[in-house]
């Protein structure tokens, strides 16, 4: 039994994905901004981060 967490996720949410954990990177590495996000992408982004609380067990306060 492996304790791995698997998540599938639709192209846009991936994309946004990785977009916002690049801006983060960038952001403590060099002090960079990190731009505002458009409401669809903060959407798709809350729904990846609710699936991966579910995942985890954690307490997830919507969705």
């Amino acid at each position: 039994m492996t304790d791995d967490v698997v998540l599938r996720l639709d192209r846009a949410s991936a994309e946004d994905l990785h977009e916002v954990l690049w801006l983060v990177g960038e952001h403590l590495a060099a002090g960079g901004t990190i731009p505002p996000l458009p409401h669809e992408t903060n959407e798709r982004l809350g729904r990846v981060i609710s699936t991966l609380g579910r995942s985890l067990g954690k307490a997830v306060p919507y969705c």
